[in-house]
């Protein structure tokens, strides 16, 4: 990606892939950064050599260490969801029903050969599952507890995704009643 960003026609010819002939002829007028996503050691280590930063999903202290000192300097980045809506039990229905496979355990999550395979393994999760991962509800408190904990475990910056359709109503809600506690 790098070498393209320079505008030259690259070749490459990689363990992983290959690209013939290539060029990006509607260059930025800087090339973006690029974070790497890291859920263990072998990519954590890769983001601190060459990423422009690192992004976890998860307030884990240790990586964002792990990511410093083997030599990380780009910004520490958190991706987390949460399920925003009026009726909590209507915010863990709809994240239950969007993204119950955050609540397939570890490297499964990762290896399942096929769609109807993840499916099948996601069906397991419960809604009581769902919901110790994804922050349901219209509690300020427990959204403000959630986010800061990825600021207490040193991350930079933190992403929220609102999983449902009211993204209206989520915004409103974070305008409100968060960016005022979390300033």
């Amino acid at each position: 990606m790098r070498r393209l960003w320079t505008g030259s026609m690259v070749n490459h010819h990689g363990r992983h892939y290959r690209v013939e002939n290539a060029r990006i002829y509607s260059l930025p007028s800087e090339p973006p950064p690029v974070p790497i996503s890291a859920f263990g050691p072998k990519a954590l280590g890769l983001a601190a050599r060459i990423g422009d930063g690192f992004v976890g999903t998860s307030p884990e202290a240790e990586m964002v260490q792990r990511y410093r000192a083997e030599g990380g300097t780009g910004p520490a980045m958190a991706g987390m969801k949460v399920c925003w809506a009026t009726d909590e039990a209507a915010a863990r229905r709809t994240a239950h029903r969007l993204w119950a496979q955050v609540g397939v355990p570890g490297q499964l999550s990762q290896e399942l050969p096929t769609p109807a395979h993840f499916e099948q393994a996601a069906s397991l999760v419960t809604e009581d599952q769902v919901a110790e991962s994804i922050v349901c509800g219209p509690d300020p408190e427990r959204h403000v507890a959630a986010i800061e904990q990825y600021f207490d475990a040193g991350f930079d910056e933190v992403y929220v995704c609102q999983v449902g359709d009211d993204q209206e109503g989520f915004f409103d809600f974070y305008r409100s009643e968060l960016r005022p506690r979390l300033t």
